[in-house]
């Protein structure tokens, strides 16, 4: 099986945990489609430059940051916040789903998994 599937399918499976476990918190669907995309704002960096778009997109769609920040809430016992990082775990899996990857400083289509 290619790299490229492998992180499609990892990416879904992302997606259907984090939809799973935010059903299991009770979260609002209203407000988990009203912050879905909210991590796209990221692509803003790109009016600034390359580097600092890339930067700002990277930092909004990997895994680490809502997983950091769901042990951050947890340490700090802040649960009832869990909602949020799962709400971006899913769409960071939502992406790989699709295909899209991180950013290289190139340009916006040169991402880790393929040019867009």
């Amino acid at each position: 099986m290619k790299p490229k599937l492998l992180l499609q399918l990892e990416g879904g499976a992302f997606l259907l945990a984090a939809c799973v476990f935010y059903q299991h918190l009770h979260g609002s669907w209203l407000c988990f489609a009203l912050l879905f995309l909210v991590p796209d704002i990221s692509m803003l960096g790109y009016l600034a430059n390359k580097r600092i778009g890339a930067m700002a997109y990277n930092f909004a769609h990997t895994y680490t940051v809502p997983i950091l920040l769901l042990l951050a809430l947890w340490y700090f016992g802040q649960t009832s916040w869990f909602w949020l990082a799962v709400v971006w775990a899913a769409h960071v899996g939502f992406d790989r789903l699709l295909g899209y990857g991180l950013k290289y400083e190139t340009a916006f289509k040169d991402t880790h998994l393929n040019r867009v």
